[in-house]
């Protein structure tokens, strides 16, 4: 019995020591950090994502995931409950994200500020603040990836139209015909040989028209300066121009002199004339008025002695 009664002891004083040693260790590892508590609420896929997952800020640890649950209130929103250090800047324009470690797919949550409102934002466990959650990596590589599928849909359907069969035949013609254009331009070397072989003659041939051209130049200046010379020749005051000049003086004061001499004399001759004209007329008309002289005249119409004939 005595033996008994001391393995009795001796078991509760080795489960005693094993409490002890287990609440001593609890003890020494508490958190005794305070934490402020947080919440997200967002409809978006939340995949690896467990509780007592670390939270992070700006990749600093901060806190860690408290729990994961459904929002009783609205159906299809999640709740992601988590502490963070009392001295985390939480703001008004922190928002959060869903990153991953390495290979192993556990996720944590990354928080960050756009710094839009930087206003500190309060939270107590009585009234949780809430943080908006933002798409990470995979979700906007989910989404681009949807998009992407799409657009590659809608260009196989393209290329397919294109390779019908009509395409196929047009673009099979276009193919012979670029063909047969390139023969036609491999061609084209022959034709242009026997102009190519001309070349140096035509060179040869417009060296000789350069040369006349220039002699030509040549010639022509040499004219130039004799023409030039020619004409400060005439502009002399001994010149040609200038005894010109004068004969042409000369010759409007004769003319003048002719106007104011001659063709008075010209008109009294042409009444002169006209005088012996009708002299003559009447010589023809009435010889006897030689003898006796010229009839007086009828009077006329309004003059004394005017009578009309009688019919």
């Amino acid at each position: 019995m005595e033996n008994k009664a001391h393995a009795l002891l001796a078991g509760i004083f080795t489960i005693a020591l094993l409490i002890a040693a287990v609440l001593i260790a609890l003890w020494f590892n508490r958190d005794r950090v305070e934490r402020v508590p947080y919440e997200i609420a967002t409809t978006l896929s939340v995949p690896g994502l467990n509780p007592q997952a670390g939270v992070r800020y700006r990749g600093l640890d901060v806190g860690r995931v408290d729990a994961v649950l459904f929002d009783p209130q609205k159906p299809g929103q999640i709740l992601i409950r988590f502490s963070v250090s009392k001295d985390t800047p939480i703001t008004h324009s922190t928002f959060a994200t869903l990153s991953y470690q390495g290979v192993t797919g556990l996720a944590y949550v990354q928080l960050d500020d756009d710094e839009t409102n930087t206003t500190l934002m309060p939270s107590s466990p009585k009234k949780i603040a809430r943080i908006g959650l933002r798409p990470g990596l995979l979700d906007t590589l989910q989404i681009r990836g949807l998009a992407i599928l799409e657009q590659t849909e809608q260009v196989a359907k393209r290329v397919n139209s294109i390779l019908s069969d009509a395409n196929q035949k047009l673009i099979l013609g276009a193919f012979t015909d670029v063909s047969n254009a390139a023969n036609k331009v491999a061609k084209i070397p022959d034709q242009l040989q026997p102009t190519l072989d001309k070349m140096p003659a035509l060179a040869a041939k417009a060296d000789n028209v350069l040369v006349s051209l220039n002699k030509l130049s040549d010639d022509a200046t040499i004219l130039t300066g004799n023409l030039n010379e020619f004409t400060v020749r005439l502009n002399a005051p001994d010149g040609p121009l200038n005894g010109f000049n004068s004969a042409v003086t000369n010759i409007g004061s004769t003319a003048s002199m002719v106007e104011h001499e001659i063709v008075p004399l010209i008109n009294e001759t042409r009444t002169s004339m006209r005088a012996l004209n009708r002299t003559l007329e009447t010589f023809n008309q009435r010889p006897q008025s030689i003898l006796f002289g010229s009839s007086a005249a009828q009077p006329g119409p309004g003059e004394a002695g005017f009578s009309v004939p009688a019919k």
